[in-house]
């Protein structure tokens, strides 16, 4: 996580999402199969029984919490966790190819072990795949489109995207509690909640509090896409 949050602190956060006038709440994923395999993901890659038992505890928390609007990837393993906020609340949920993850290209379907090198270094462009500078351009007119949505859902948008995704929304976008820095890894369902309206500060980051038990937790080993 982005750093040592008390669990006071945890819960203060939580117990005001239901007082709050309107949040995003921006969600990472369910682990899933490429994830418990530090596997470089393929778009269709589904949700582990892990990654299913986490989105089912997520939903279940944050099922009277107010949340109006639901975006979220068109990726299976994003649109499968935001299936179950749909169940939970009753809210419909809006797909947008601007959420996905960023684009790996021809290295998609690769184990990390089997790369022979950093994946996620600043110059490196996958072949037939985005640059940093291309994914933050897309992830900068997703962010535009979250903030369109809140402007009028009138309660809590939840966004269910990507740990890149997230940290690029969280370093370059949004106002982190003083002293936290942006997290390079980002928990599967974690949870940030993004006061609204701007300049969009962070009254919670990457928080896994609802996974209250052991099983479904992440692996510390799971992989970061």
């Amino acid at each position: 996580m982005g750093g040592p949050r008390s669990t006071r602190s945890v819960a203060i956060a939580w117990s005001e999402l239901s007082h709050a006038r309107m949040s995003i709440l921006l969600i990472r994923h369910g682990e899933t199969l490429g994830n418990a395999s530090r596997t470089v993901q393929l778009p269709d890659n589904p949700l582990s029984p892990r990654g299913v038992a986490q989105a089912e505890r997520l939903a279940r928390r944050l099922a009277r919490e107010g949340i109006t609007r639901i975006l979220s990837s068109d990726y299976s393993r994003a649109a499968a966790t935001a299936e179950h906020l749909r169940r939970a609340t009753g809210v419909p949920v809006r797909h947008s190819p601007l959420l996905q993850e960023r684009n790996f290209g021809d290295i998609r379907g690769t184990p990390y072990a089997e790369l022979g090198f950093d994946m996620f270094d600043p110059d490196y462009a996958p072949p037939n795949g985005e640059t940093w500078e291309v994914f933050h351009a897309r992830v900068d007119l997703a962010w535009a489109l979250v903030q369109e949505e809140a402007a009028t859902a009138g309660g809590h948008v939840a966004v269910v995207t990507h740990g890149l995704v997230c940290r690029s929304l969280a370093a370059r976008h949004l106002i982190l509690p003083e002293g936290e820095p942006a997290p390079l890894a980002w928990q599967n369902t974690a949870l940030t909640i993004i006061d609204h309206p701007a300049p969009w500060r962070v009254r919670l980051i990457n928080s896994i509090a609802h996974l209250d038990d052991l099983e479904a937790r992440p692996l510390p080993e799971s992989g970061a896409v």
